[in-house]
């Protein structure tokens, strides 16, 4: 009987991203400890290489310092003429497809982590931009099954409008990690530990899919995103009512119609529009205020991915 199975390329290069937002620490520290000391992340027959990837923001301890650089890979900004009148994080882009692309060739990494952390109580999250990726989608499901217990959420980015050109977007296969609640600027004990066992199943994932493991069909849970709500705001579009307690913290939560989103100031509840059920993430987030981002609302479906197997097997 012949097996229906992905035969997938073995992986060779991995890069770990950490300081993308300088001011989310639990990756800068990773990566730092990393470049110090790699033994926890080396795999036999893989390279896997720890990088700072805003050296300048993470000095400054501030997400970033002239623009977002986790928006600026896209061709627009990736192809622009190198000079130092380009912001110092589109210049840095260029410098970060130089190294570890270039994006959509076939030298660039096969898989980058990117390490970040968010205000919001979302746990440990993966970030996934293609919902057809069988590889990825095993590779998730690989990592949840190790950490259960503990939840491990999938937020699926894949939106025609809403989707952005990400730091992690240049390799072939890119994996957000957001792990939370932590505030800007501080390190958690806790968070820490939680991303760097995401990053250690992660690693056993590729080594065991190396080594010729086949993983058989698997599906998994996703959040795919619909759309990004915005605060209440004045006529001057000064913020007019905030996250409702009811809210605040209820990251991956149901949230149905007619449920307290926002609360003004003289103690009026506004509630959620609309005729279905959502499920809210990055909820209250500190970096996403400049953004005009309150929370973003969900819909949860299931992604199934084909039995996977290295083609060198």
């Amino acid at each position: 009987m012949i097996s229906c199975h992905a035969a997938e390329d073995p992986i060779k290069k991995v890069a770990i991203f950490g300081g993308t937002h300088g001011n989310e620490l639990t990756g800068v520290f990773l990566v730092k400890h990393w470049l110090e000391n790699g033994t926890e992340i080396q795999r036999t027959g893989l390279e896997v290489k720890p990088f700072i990837t805003n050296p300048r923001a993470v000095k400054e301890c501030t997400r970033y310092i002239d623009c977002d650089l986790n928006r600026v890979f896209g061709p627009e900004y990736l192809g622009k003429k190198m000079s130092e009148d380009l912001p110092y994080e589109v210049r840095r882009a260029q410098e970060i497809n130089h190294l570890f692309g270039p994006k959509d060739s076939e030298d660039s990494y096969d898989i980058i982590f990117d390490l970040h952390n968010t205000t919001s109580n979302m746990g440990c999250t993966l970030i996934l931009e293609d919902s057809r990726s069988d590889f990825l989608i095993q590779m998730f499901h690989y990592i949840k099954t190790s950490l259960a217990p503990l939840p491990c959420y999938v937020y699926l980015i894949e939106h025609p409008s809403l989707r952005y050109a990400t730091t992690r977007s240049i390799a072939k296969y890119p994996v957000g990690i957001e792990v939370g609640p932590q505030p800007q600027g501080v390190l958690r004990a806790d968070i820490l530990d939680q991303m760097r066992k995401m990053i250690k199943h992660a690693l056993d994932f590729i080594h065991n899919f190396n080594e010729g493991k086949e993983f058989p069909p698997c599906a998994i849970e996703v959040y795919k995103i619909m759309e990004k709500v915005d605060y209440p705001r004045n006529e001057s579009g000064e913020i007019a009512a905030i996250i409702h307690p009811k809210l605040q913290d209820q990251d991956w939560k149901p949230l149905h119609p007619g449920d307290p989103v926002f609360l003004t100031p003289d103690g009026k509840t506004i509630p959620l529009g609309g005729d279905h059920t959502v499920y809210p993430v990055f909820v209250n987030e500190a970096a996403y205020y400049e953004k005009k981002e309150a929370f973003a609302k969900t819909a949860k479906l299931t992604l199934n991915a084909k039995s996977i197997r290295s083609s060198l097997h």
